[in-house]
């Protein structure tokens, strides 16, 4: 699939029905890359493959393979792609040589995540304003999951932004699915030794920039709905006490919508920057509580039509908001309606 710039992708369907096609095409021993990273145990050649036992493990590890995917890259679309290239794989390899399909498969989209990020380091380069991951619509149970929760919020992503692709992979794999450094270093070429190495720098570096406060979902949609009311009166001061001194407030346009061209730090020009958005749009702005990447947000939605999804970071002694994260490119925006489903297992 091309690059396509500012983000200006529609994203990927379901990996099911939209590679049917392509499943009689690696059946019948189309040419394939993997054999020369490693991701093949046996390829089947022209031999015939069972598809109806590789769909069944796929489908069975689908939602921890996207989750994987998602919180490498950040990109709801560029993760279905990922899968797809990854089915692709796993359809032409001889099952009776894969003792572990769970930890085989995350090796093969470990690998093909790892092809994409550095892809898309070179799309972001040429992003109009500040990247913000994409907000996917997430159960409301995914919350309750603190570990799941913080591994795929906005604030935590945005620092794993920070790490090199290697890095990232690592730390997203131990950290978040608790996969073993030897798995670990076959997905990524390195040694067991290396790896943790490379895992220690990278949580001392995540370390230094999480959040010190562990805050509940409880917690962040009560502050959330301060938030709110303090929009709806358009009472600066009242806007003040819910904002950390502090806070940083990033803006994702792509380009594509009016945002912040950098972001915005400092608790009064955040609240006046904010309330002036609002009150050019007036009563036309209307917010709705959700749950997004796995914590609550808000969808502003202006004249009925979603304008853009703001996520928040609570933190602080007194639990107030750290960080906004507010998405208005419409190429981010696909996932903010119907449920993503997630999963660490």
């Amino acid at each position: 699939m091309s690059e396509q710039r500012n983000g200006e992708r529609n994203g990927g369907g379901p990996v099911f029905g939209a590679v049917d096609g392509q499943v009689e095409e690696a059946a019948a021993g189309a040419p394939t890359e993997p054999d020369a990273e490693g991701d093949v145990a046996g390829d089947v050649g022209d031999a015939e493959v069972d598809v109806d036992a590789a769909t069944g493990a796929f489908v069975a590890h689908r939602n921890l393979l996207f989750t994987v995917a998602y919180e490498m890259l950040g990109s709801a679309a560029d993760a279905e792609d990922v899968l797809q290239e990854t089915w692709l794989r796993w359809v032409r390899t001889d099952l009776e040589q894969v003792r572990d399909a769970r930890a085989y498969l995350i090796r093969i989209t470990t690998r093909q995540a790892l092809n994409r990020l550095r892809t898309m380091t070179r799309r972001k380069e040429s992003y109009v304003g500040p990247w913000l991951p994409e907000p996917v619509l997430t159960a409301p149970d995914v919350a309750e999951d603190v570990e799941l929760a913080e591994s795929m919020s906005m604030a935590l992503m945005l620092v794993l932004e920070t790490l090199g692709p290697t890095e990232r992979a690592v730390f997203v794999l131990h950290e978040a699915f608790d996969v073993g450094y030897d798995e670990i270093a076959e997905a990524v070429g390195k040694s067991p030794a290396a790896v943790r190495q490379i895992a220690y720098r990278a949580r001392r570096h995540v370390d230094a920039r999480r959040p010190r406060r562990t805050v509940t979902a409880g917690e962040t949609r009560a502050v959330l709905e301060s938030f709110q009311r303090a929009l709806e009166t358009g009472d600066l001061q009242r806007l003040l006490d819910v904002l950390a001194p502090d806070i940083v407030l990033v803006g994702d346009g792509g380009g594509v919508r009016h945002a912040a061209p950098r972001p915005i730090a400092g608790a009064e020009k955040v609240g006046r920057y904010i309330l002036g958005g609002i009150g050019r749009f007036g009563a036309g702005v209307s917010a709705h509580h959700t749950v997004v990447n796995g914590s609550p947000a808000l969808v502003l939605r202006l004249d009925g039509v979603i304008d853009g999804v703001l996520a928040v970071a609570v933190g602080g002694e007194d639990g107030r908001i750290t960080g906004l994260y507010y998405v208005r490119n419409p190429a981010k925006l696909t996932r903010v309606e119907a449920e993503t489903p997630f999963s660490r297992h």
